[in-house]
């Protein structure tokens, strides 16, 4: 059946080739004037063949522009292969290059190598990113091979392995921040070239894939079918997927070892494809890769022409995802999703605990013991000692810690469990709608734009922040009746442009962006009574008015054809449900920063130990998210004493270990 949005555009004539035509327009523009400014085409053309070493000019052109301009092409031609790959593998359009953890993982190993053994960094940098990365796909692997690499399964695997790395990197540049700062720029995406060795080791990996990808292109253009029939024409998933997967991994290593971190390419230029009307596996390659090229390659000439106008250093990969989330977010209304179809079942979190009630119990016992243990017991100069009642003065800056943290715990599990429950995708959490990053970008410009901002202030400007965020939400998806498929697309796609905003802040080298960097961990420090009643008080007063909507919560995972004949306004509810979101995840961002990690733990550990029903999920992940997070403030605070570790940071590492042992042992 050839959808709606397909006759569109037919009517209209466009095709792959016509949008790759007309986007390739301002390259070309981009290009002649480059060259103009350096002594012409000509110049630049004999710069290329026969460069005159004695001219300065040609020298620059021949080991700077022209080497750059090469690795733009194959980088962006190479994230698009792998966008392509990873979404028909993974049967999802918000798959990208970075789904699986490459990036992180390549990034957490030169960190490493930075700290522990420069010696590698000269043997090869390209090498050590990209054993990064391939270890990081392999624990990916390691823990979703038993579910036959289920594409649910892996891209829940990988989001979470994504987010551990993410944190551990976070952790080491929040202790050796002046040590790793140069990395922040090649993390942010640097396409910056001082001769061909780029290209040399880049466009032999590329050429080498695509040759694989021609090989695949029969056997993968079965994974349109569902699972069943698959199997049944006797092909292994399995072995498949893994051969997919992992020929996009080899692509995103090589680009990432020479580049760094440029995900957004590999999102946008197969989406687009799909739209100019590409449906076919090997159309979609062919022009998903030279879209990709030309995007990037536009986006480094762009950035290059108008570099001299700030003063400081703005990487090509931000700026990427800074042009591509408008044109996403453009796209999301015209691109074909599941819509309105029943949702699949996982099959993972189906445990039914026989007594919900108990367990909860349970869980609320565990929570006190160890609110009581975060207040009364702690390190000072002579070790470890419980505080005596003559010591109870030291409750006015623990009280305040673990209250904090307990609140945030409780809104980011909230949060998270609505948002699962509504969109029916386990991958869902409060980061994916972008309204943490929303808040935490404008606290972020009211830290480095207004001289010594109050409290106040920046509470009133996160605020702004994430309720701009909603409203965005609100215009790209009310058309669309909220479709969950495409209200999560718009979420990437806003947080691809905060993330952008955030990278060209962090790597400006400004030394606020420590502080930043902190804060952006999650840390309880600066709380004190008053935030902490306040912010208690919201965080029980939004969760009770939560527990009302749990009756939409049982249905809405049942598809929006049941939904609507058990008499539910959907539109009503999506949007009511989202606002709780929004508000949920604002509130515990201004207070601990963006931990969104806990708003996809908690619910998926809630189900894990048995809570199944709404009322049940939404409880068992409150106390779990509050739980966890009381214990991540204490051993924060305790584990590297007298340094503290960010509260946000200690519970991604916890949890995020718990969670990849569940995923493996399911």
């Amino acid at each position: 059946m050839i959808s709606t949005a397909v006759l569109s555009q037919k009517k209209r004539g466009m095709s792959p080739a016509k949008v790759c035509l007309l986007l390739s327009l301002p390259l070309l523009v981009l290009f002649a004037m480059s060259l103009n400014g350096q002594g012409g085409i000509l110049t630049g053309l004999d710069a290329l063949f026969a460069p005159a070493f004695e001219n300065t000019n040609e020298v620059l052109l021949y080991y700077a522009w022209w080497p750059r301009l090469c690795v733009a092409l194959l980088a962006g031609g190479g994230l698009a292969l792998a966008g392509v790959l990873m979404q028909q593998v993974l049967r999802n359009p918000l798959a990208s290059p970075t789904t699986l953890g490459v990036a992180s993982g390549a990034n957490l190993a030169l960190m490493v190598a930075t700290l522990m053994a420069p010696g590698l960094l000269i043997i090869g940098r390209e090498w050590v990113a990209l054993i990064g990365g391939g270890l990081a796909v392999g624990l990916v692997f390691a823990i979703t091979w038993r579910r036959g690499l289920a594409p649910v399964v892996v891209v829940l695997a990988g989001l979470v392995v994504n987010l551990y790395l993410g944190a551990l990197s976070t952790a080491l540049l929040l202790f050796n921040h002046e040590t790793l700062a140069g990395l922040l720029i090649w993390g942010a995406g640097s396409l910056a070239q001082n001769g061909w060795d780029g290209v040399a080791s880049l466009w032999p990996h590329l050429a080498v894939s695509a040759i694989a990808a021609g090989l695949l292109l029969r056997p993968l253009g079965v994974l349109e079918l569902d699972d069943a029939s698959a199997k049944s024409l006797g092909i292994s998933l399995k072995y498949l997927r893994f051969a997919g997967l992992g020929l996009a991994v080899f692509i995103t290593g090589s680009v990432v070892s020479v580049v760094g971190i440029i995900g957004f390419i590999g999102l946008a230029a197969p989406n687009i494809v799909r739209m100019a009307g590409a449906r076919r596996l090997s159309s979609r390659i062919l022009w998903s890769t030279l879209l990709g090229a030309v995007l990037l390659a536009t986006t480094d000439l762009l950035l290059q022409h108008f570099s001299g106008m700030v003063a400081t250093l703005i990487p090509t990969g931000a700026v990427t995802g800074a042009l591509g989330a408008p044109l996403l977010m453009w796209l999301i209304p015209r691109l074909k999703l599941q819509g309105d179809r029943p949702p699949r079942a996982a099959g993972v979190f189906m445990n039914r605990h026989p007594a919900p009630h108990r367990l909860a119990v349970g869980i609320m016992l565990a929570l006190f013991a160890f609110s009581i243990l975060g207040l009364l017991l702690g390190q000072g100069a002579d070790g470890w000692y419980w505080i005596s009642p003559a010591e109870w003065d030291v409750l006015e800056w623990r009280l305040p810690r673990v209250m904090a943290a307990a609140a945030s715990g409780l809104m980011l599990a909230v949060a998270g469990t609505v948002l699962q429950r509504l969109s029916a995708n386990p991958m869902a959490s409060p980061e994916v709608l972008g309204i943490s990053g929303g808040c935490a970008i404008a606290l972020i410009l009211g830290i480095y734009f207004l001289p010594t901002p109050s409290n106040i202030v920046l509470i009133g400007i996160g605020t702004l922040g994430a309720m701009a965020t909603l409203l965005v939400l609100v215009a790209l998806n009310r058309k669309s009746g909220f479709v969950p498929e495409r209200l999560l697309l718009s979420g990437v796609a806003i947080s691809a442009l905060f993330d952008a905003v955030r990278s060209v802040l962090l790597a400006g080298g400004d030394p606020r962006g420590q502080q930043v960097i902190a804060w952006l961990a999650g840390s309880t420090y600066y709380v004190d009574v008053t935030s902490a009643v306040v912010v208690g008080s919201i965080a029980v007063g939004l969760a009770l008015i939560t527990l009302p909507f749990n009756r939409w919560l049982d249905i809405l995972p049942l598809g929006a054809p049941t939904a609507r004949s058990l008499g539910i306004n959907l539109n009503r509810a999506r949007l009511a449900l989202l606002l709780m979101v929004a508000l949920l995840t604002a509130c515990a961002t201004l207070v601990v920063g963006p931990l969104s990690f806990i708003g996809l733990l908690a619910p998926h550990m809630a189900r894990l130990v048995g809570f199944s029903r709404a009322r049940q999920h939404l409880l068992g992940a409150a106390l779990i998210g509050m739980l966890l997070m009381v214990i991540a403030d204490w051993v924060g605070r305790q584990i590297m004493f007298p340094y503290e570790i960010p509260a946000g940071l200690v519970a991604s590492l916890i949890g995020g270990a718990y969670f990849m042992w569940g995923l493996r042992r399911l």
